[in-house]
């Protein structure tokens, strides 16, 4: 899931989004890759080879006649180099030489040579961008195989808002981390429910809980790396991740509803969500005047258990799995205990008992996982993003052993 060591070619075109090119290079690096930068005649018109160098910690690539005086030819050897070539920003007039194969430079003699998966981050003003001849490039592009990180709407530099803008650093680093993660779980459809729910018991307070809603929707980032297909049924202040489908929810029931709604013949469903047992009877619609009283009372009723419910399901998702937070440090045998009671109560494939005991819900990295079929494995992680990938690889690791070969939930690249 890391890029470390993984030689990225990154190829930057001349347009005002090169900045974000320095940026991207610099997270690149954190995250252990190997950079190496080729910059376009027009792209030394906005940044200097020198930032590129001393960001990349590598040379910087300019003319393609300076490597093809080298006796091994140069420009072969750097195209055979690498893992991944990235060209961003690509304008119009670059993509247009791309898609009709042109090799007048060294960036695109690369591109041409380059037998390494390719990914090109269009940026140019809005019209160009919706421009018959662009698109017609781009669709060849495509069709060649190379991936297309399509361009955002906002403020372009020309002053004219539109489609158009590069995508962030950030975005393509998660983009580059997605292409070159081995699409496991391509073909596939998880659903994952994560984040807390909010049950109103008047029209501006709630009951509610400690979750932040960052395991579940980490698992459905790095789910969607292994190239699954993932639907995040996500309680209020759950984390946006781009490329996931998202369902907004408050309420146990509106979870339910939307749970019952997609997970059908899914491949996967994860219950990571911390739902409330209870909800207020009778919440009212208005605010409830404090007056004099000093207590109220509520009455509470039972939310029906999602998890079971989906298990339960006719058209059930081939593997079902719960979340169970329990405090382990203080009674860690009871707590594993529990999570296999819950395993055989809620009708499950797996369950992913999580210690809440030091820190709560925000803090939690650490718990067990459990199927039928094997005893208890330990997952751990120093943080949450971790803890989730601990958490797929579990599950794409279970699933391997249990698949007899025809089970739609298997590692269809195995």
């Amino acid at each position: 899931m890391t890029l470390r060591d993984r030689h990225i070619l990154l190829g930057v075109g001349g347009g005002i989004a090169c900045y974000r090119s320095a940026e991207l290079v610099r997270l690149l690096r954190a995250e252990g890759a190997v950079v190496r930068c080729v910059m376009t005649a027009s792209a030394e018109e906005f940044i200097t080879p020198l930032t590129l160098e001393s960001l990349s910690g590598e040379p910087v690539y300019r003319q393609l006649f300076a490597l093809t005086e080298q006796h091994a030819m140069g420009h072969i050897a750097l195209a055979r180099w690498a893992d991944l070539l990235l060209i961003a920003p690509a304008t119009a007039n670059l993509i247009a030489r791309l898609a009709h194969g042109m090799a007048d430079d060294l960036l695109t003699t690369l591109a041409l040579v380059c037998e390494a998966p390719k990914m090109v981050a269009p940026a140019m003003n809005g019209s160009m961008w919706q421009a018959a001849a662009t698109r017609r490039n781009v669709a060849q592009l495509r069709a060649d195989g190379v991936t297309i990180a399509d361009p955002e709407a906002g403020a372009l530099a020309c002053g004219e808002a539109g489609v158009g803008r590069m995508r962030t650093p950030e975005q393509l680093l998660e983009d580059v981390r997605r292409l070159l993660t081995p699409q496991r779980l391509r073909g596939q459809r998880w659903v994952v429910t994560t984040g807390p729910t909010w049950e109103a018991w008047d029209s501006v307070r709630l009951l509610t809980n400690r979750a932040s809603g960052t395991v579940g929707a980490e698992i459905a980032r790095v789910a969607t790396r292994f190239g699954a297909e993932v639907t995040l049924i996500a309680g209020p202040g759950t984390p946006y991740i781009a490329g996931v489908r998202r369902v907004d929810v408050e309420g146990a029931e509106q979870m339910l509803a939307a749970a019952l709604d997609h997970a059908a013949d899914a491949a996967l469903f994860i219950a990571a969500a911390a739902v409330s047992d209870y909800r207020v009877a009778e919440p009212s619609a208005r605010k409830l005047k404090r007056g004099g009283a000093e207590r109220v009372t509520l009455t509470l009723v039972r939310n029906r258990d999602i998890v079971a419910a989906v298990a339960a399901m006719a058209r059930r998702p081939r593997r079902v799995v719960a979340f169970a937070a329990e405090e382990m440090a203080h009674d860690r045998a009871s707590a594993l205990a529990e999570g296999r009671r819950k395993l055989a109560a809620k009708g499950v494939d797996g369950i992913v008992v999580n210690d809440v005991s030091t820190m709560g819900h925000e803090g939690g990295c650490h718990g067990c996982w459990f199927t039928l079929e094997q005893p208890p494995v330990e997952l751990q992680g120093d943080d949450k993003a971790a803890y989730a990938q601990a958490i797929v690889r579990q599950i794409i690791e279970t699933n391997n052993r249990s698949s007899d070969g025809n089970d739609s939930c298997s590692d269809t690249a195995a």
